[in-house]
């Protein structure tokens, strides 16, 4: 059997890139950049405090006969986590929260574990897959094929797929949960990926994938049982509930910033090549939503500054409101695409987006 070619882009011939880093520099000044790294620490020490304080509560005697309190407790706390993910770990991943590379490592492993999110795995899928390769189909991790949910118009049509658009909200749900208990499992057998080929996981890193499960069920679960007089089963309503949130929170934050109506899906040529350049791929595969809004920012995490992130991964994400009126222009001035939606419409988007590819 042949190996299929690596996947490579066009050759870029537009100054875009060249002009929008120019223009990046003389805004990044140095009080810019000061004021955007006391904000990155101010954001992780508010998440990384509201998160423990809000653990530490589980096992307040004030909460053991108050089931929903116990149940919004858990809610909040698994927003938290989510939140600190977004807004300091995701960049830690890329080494834009600190100048350390140890301590960015560290914050990073530390926070994705405790979200029950192998760190390990989500950084590889996340740096060598969807990073460079947003919307390619067999490349990116988060649009990989599945049976119940087409991304893709290069995915396989299924009967199912009829009614994605009316189920995928139920699916979305339990996202959280899939990912903790399927998904990483999934990635550990995986060979290849993007450019990644014959990928194997020695039993150490197995093992550390197993062994980081049952750490993150036993403080959020067993702990709490066994520490508190909170019934069992309101401990684990509660925790399903929490991911039920969480899970919608983080699909339909994150998702619509690159599946919708508006983004697109390129496809390698025979030869392994794209139709875009590297820079106009990460402009029309993506879709940005209150980009230039610092509440947007405080809450996302840059996220929704999507074309910002993607173009510029090596900066924090606290100087995205900075540069993306930068990006607009710079787009408009060569012709290149760029999305942006208020989150709200992003969202139906998405929706019609899935109907969309269920006819």
């Amino acid at each position: 059997m042949m190996m299929r070619p690596k996947i490579r882009f066009k050759k870029a011939t537009s100054p875009f890139y060249s002009e929008l880093r120019e223009e990046v520099k003389v805004l990044l000044t140095d009080e810019v950049t000061k004021k955007a790294g006391r904000l990155m620490i101010t954001k992780f020490l508010f998440y990384s405090l509201g998160f423990l304080l809000l653990y530490a509560n589980l096992f307040n005697p004030y909460m053991e006969d108050k089931n929903w309190l116990v149940a919004l407790n858990y809610i909040i706390l698994g927003l938290t986590g989510i939140l600190l993910a977004f807004n300091c770990a995701h960049d830690c991943v890329h080494n834009t929260f600190s100048r350390y590379k140890k301590v960015n490592q560290i914050i990073y492993y530390i926070t994705f574990n405790l979200q029950g999110v192998n760190a390990r795995l989500w950084r590889k899928r996340h740096i060598a897959s969807h990073h460079v390769f947003p919307n390619v189909d067999g490349c990116d991790a988060d649009i990989d094929d599945n049976i119940f949910l087409r991304l893709s118009a290069h995915h396989p049509k299924r009967r199912i797929h009829v009614y994605q658009h009316l189920y995928a909200t139920v699916l979305y749900c339990f996202y959280t949960l899939h990912w903790i208990v399927i998904k990483d499992f999934i990635y550990v057998r995986k060979k290849e990926l993007a450019n990644l080929r014959n990928q194997t996981h020695s039993f150490v890193s197995v093992a550390e994938v197993v062994l980081l499960k049952f750490a993150y069920f036993t403080y959020m679960l067993v702990l709490p049982m066994f520490f508190t007089s909170i019934p069992v089963m309101t401990i684990l309503f509660s925790f399903i509930i929490m991911h039920v949130t969480i899970s919608l929170f983080f699909v339909l934050t994150l998702i619509i910033s690159h599946l919708s109506l508006e983004t697109d899906f390129p496809k390698a040529d025979d030869a392994g090549f794209l139709p875009y350049d590297y820079y106009e791929h990460q402009l029309a595969v993506s879709l940005d939503y209150h980009p230039t809004s610092r509440l947007a920012n405080w809450i996302f995490g840059g996220f929704n500054s999507h074309a910002a992130h993607h173009l510029f991964p090596g900066l924090p994400h606290t100087v995205y409101t900075v540069i993306t009126p930068a990006i607009q222009k710079a787009a408009a001035r060569n012709n290149f695409p760029y999305h942006e939606k208020s989150i709200v419409d992003a969202v139906i988007s998405h929706y019609q987006y899935l109907r969309k590819l269920s006819k």
